[in-house]
């Protein structure tokens, strides 16, 4: 189990997840989505989502005692819409899910920094060092972008298939976000705070 979970050498309880097997907890709820479409179609693969993700935010917690809070939101709202779509036996409400969501963390890091706060730096802070002016800009980015997968999802799944949305939703929105997040490296290296000042301060 060791090569799973790492522990800090200073807090024996706390834990944290070897970053492939926390690839496969984030991904793995998404890919099942996608097959089990494939197979069986939107409503059971949205039951089979629900379930899968709960067992990854459960095995994430089992591991590491403690939950990031956007794969929890993430997780709540997915039980709630993927109920309302088994419920009422209607895709709308699986397909408005990142709409919200996004709109959700896009409102919540914008309207931080109006209140003058950079909410993004309690998320990262233990992933990397920024200064104020490289938190404020890296949460400002990021709750733009937000929007802007709320906008691309409200295209998708107005315009497209069902089926198609739900592969866009694995091979469009991934890849979007991954190539988003490696363009914000040059302002993160802008703006890191070296290691030695950081243990100074």
């Amino acid at each position: 189990m060791t090569n799973l979970i790492e522990r800090e050498p200073n807090d024996p309880k706390r834990a944290e997840i070897n970053p492939l097997l926390k690839l496969a907890l984030e991904l793995g709820p998404l890919a099942i989505f996608f097959f089990a479409n494939s197979r069986f179609g939107i409503f059971t693969a949205t039951a089979v989502f629900m379930v899968a993700i709960t067992i990854a935010l459960a095995a994430s917690w089992a591991l590491t005692r403690k939950l990031a809070i956007m794969p929890l939101i993430t997780g709540i709202v997915v039980l709630v819409f993927g109920g309302l779509t088994i419920y009422l036996h209607n895709d709308l409400f699986i397909k408005l899910k990142p709409t919200i969501v996004n709109c959700l963390f896009g409102t919540i890091l914008l309207g931080g920094l109006y209140f003058g706060k950079s909410l993004l730096g309690y998320v990262f802070d233990s992933v990397f060092k920024l200064t104020d002016e490289g938190w404020r800009l890296l949460t400002f980015r990021w709750g733009v972008f937000f929007f802007v997968l709320a906008i691309i999802n409200e295209i998708v799944w107005r315009n497209f298939s069902t089926d198609f949305w739900v592969s866009f939703k694995l091979f469009g929105f991934m890849p979007i976000t991954l190539a988003f997040t490696l363009f914000q490296m040059p302002l993160i290296t802008k703006h890191s705070i070296p290691e030695e000042e950081d243990r100074g301060s």
